[in-house]
């Protein structure tokens, strides 16, 4: 079995091809759009991400399966084509790593930072404000922020941007503590 770098790597290349095809047709916006809700999709559909990553579904499927929604969700004709493809060339696994990637150059040809955020319990708007505002002055630009609640943290939070992670979760703390007690 492949690696998941260069599975990765691979997302990416396809990622940087429909993001200059965007770029080409001035639909950059768009296509995040339709990309954004189906990663909303795949990240609440259970059945979807069996779908596309599943061996047990052939490429037709997993294309006749991503057109449907296309169709149903009104999906740029660009998105639309891009799904078929990625479907056909038996990429369709790969979606989740295309549409990060695609965020990620979208965000960049912006100016943006892209910020993942990840809590043991939803943010309150407070808090996500006060967030804003010190990822603002951290880094020096706007962060387009994107929270995500695991209660495996067990508390604290867990900010990364780009390649860099910030790691103040209690889960974290509670590993350094463990790893420590056994050195000793």
């Amino acid at each position: 079995m492949a690696d998941d770098s260069k599975l990765s790597n691979v997302g990416s290349r396809y990622a940087q091809a429909l993001f200059d095809l965007a770029s080409e047709e001035k639909q950059v916006s768009a296509i995040e759009a339709d990309l954004k809700s189906l990663k909303n999709a795949l990240r609440d559909s259970h059945d979807l991400r069996v779908l596309v990553g599943s061996p047990a579904f052939g490429a037709d499927d997993k294309g006749k399966g991503l057109a449907a929604i296309a169709d149903k969700a009104k999906f740029n004709a660009t998105t639309k084509k891009f799904l078929g493809l990625l479907a056909a060339n038996g990429r369709a696994s790969l979606l989740a790593s295309v549409i990060t990637g695609y965020e990620a150059l979208s965000a960049k040809a912006r100016g943006a930072v892209s910020a993942q955020v990840t809590t043991a319990l939803p943010l309150n708007a407070a808090q996500a404000k006060g967030l804003a505002a010190a990822l603002r002055q951290a880094l020096g630009k706007d962060p387009e922020i994107e929270t995500r609640v695991d209660p495996a943290i067990l508390g604290g939070i867990k900010v990364q941007v780009g390649s860099r992670l910030f790691d103040a979760s209690l889960k974290s703390k509670l590993d350094s503590l463990k790893f420590a007690l056994k050195r000793a």
